[in-house]
């Protein structure tokens, strides 16, 4: 199905991509991904850009003045990814709840929702999916792959399961593995969710489900995206209400965020697919089953701009410049860009006039040599 030829942007697609094999050994018989584009598709079909999305994303990364897109600051006619250049495309994850197969999708066995039956779900898997979609568009090339945080885990395993379809890689705020403090922070996040009474084993359609455990999940998220000089900054010690600070239920500002913000996923996320994602990236180790990280780094053949941010709480530092260095002990042609943001983790979703420079110049280069 040549769903490419097609398209004009922007657009909405479901592509149906028939049965998928996974990590864990089961088959998902049938698979649909959620798809969005922006900008024109070039006659060649080489001006592609593949955005993959974070934990709680979805296709929606370029919108309208109506409905933005989670990337509207890097994205668009113009743009730090010019759309009147590059042919964006952002896919929904498999396991997601935006239109792509999940939890919540009808199992065609059994005529009802998949709850937890739904198989567990790897980061391997979801490139596999994606490559399978861009394979039923007429893609078998891709001038960029771009994502942060999970969208970085994506990154990398696009350059290592499927380096000669390749040509530049952007992984942002992510590492080769994630660390035991995030899946620590994870952990947390699951335990509230598994906590609710309204989980009900993951079998609460079409009811709305644990509501309260996933808000205190999101609520624990957001403290490991932002950075303690930002709430201090925005939110110092001030009360948020009126009347004597001593009752038992009176709120701090930032208290009245974290519970905004957590209503706020509730409204848009399913809860099952927090656990499956959540439980990816945990998973997430290029080095697993493929003799470690070193031997999965040396089959990446793009050239790669590694992005990391110094402020960052859940993907330190530290493990950007992990990436890039034995990229380059491995003679890759790497380069690392390091921003300072108060936003922490967050930044590569708020501070476009930060990220998006290198990114542009990053693009618009000739190949880079190896170090």
């Amino acid at each position: 199905m040549d769903v490419a030829t097609t398209v004009n942007c922007p657009q909405k697609l479901t592509v149906p991509i028939g049965p998928l094999d996974l990590e864990c050994g089961r088959r998902l018989k049938q698979v649909e991904i959620a798809v969005e584009t922006a900008g024109t598709l070039s006659d060649s079909r080489d001006n592609v850009i593949l955005v993959c999305h974070a934990l709680t994303g979805d296709a929606h990364a370029v919108g309208d003045a109506e409905h933005p897109g989670w990337w509207d600051g890097l994205i668009g006619p113009g743009g730090y990814i010019d759309t009147n250049r590059y042919f964006v495309i952002t896919t929904n994850v498999l396991g997601g709840c935006a239109g792509s197969t999940g939890p919540s999708s009808i199992d065609p066995g059994t005529g009802r929702p998949y709850g937890t039956s739904f198989p567990v779900v790897t980061i391997r898997d979801m490139v596999r999916a994606q490559r399978r979609c861009l394979e039923k568009m007429g893609i078998s090339k891709i001038t960029a792959v771009i994502g942060g945080s999970m969208g970085g885990m994506q990154v990398l395993e696009w350059g290592i399961m499927y380096p000669e379809a390749v040509e530049r890689m952007i992984p942002i705020a992510t590492s080769v593995a994630l660390s035991p403090m995030g899946i620590a922070y994870n952990d947390i996040g699951r335990q509230a969710i598994l906590a609710d009474p309204e989980w009900k084993g993951g079998n609460y359609y079409p009811g709305p489900g644990p509501r309260r455990g996933l808000a205190i999940a999101r609520m624990m998220g957001m403290i490991t995206y932002r950075t303690e000089t930002l709430f201090e900054k925005r939110f110092s010690r001030r009360i948020q209400d009126d009347g004597p600070i001593t009752r038992l239920d009176s709120m701090f500002q930032v208290e009245s965020y974290l519970r905004y913000q957590g209503e706020k996923l509730v409204r848009r996320f399913d809860a099952n697919s927090y656990l499956y994602l959540l439980k990816a990236m945990d998973l997430h180790d290029i080095g697993r089953g493929r003799g470690g990280v070193e031997r999965a780094l040396s089959r990446i053949q793009s050239d790669v701009l590694v992005i990391g941010i110094r402020e960052d709480i859940l993907f330190p530092i530290r493990e950007q410049r992990k990436i890039h260095a034995l990229l380059q002990r491995l003679g890759k042609r790497s380069r690392l860009e390091e921003i300072q943001s108060h936003y922490g983790h967050d930044a590569f979703l708020v501070e476009f006039d930060l990220v998006g420079p290198p990114i542009r110049r990053f693009l618009g280069e000739g190949r880079m040599r190896s170090s």
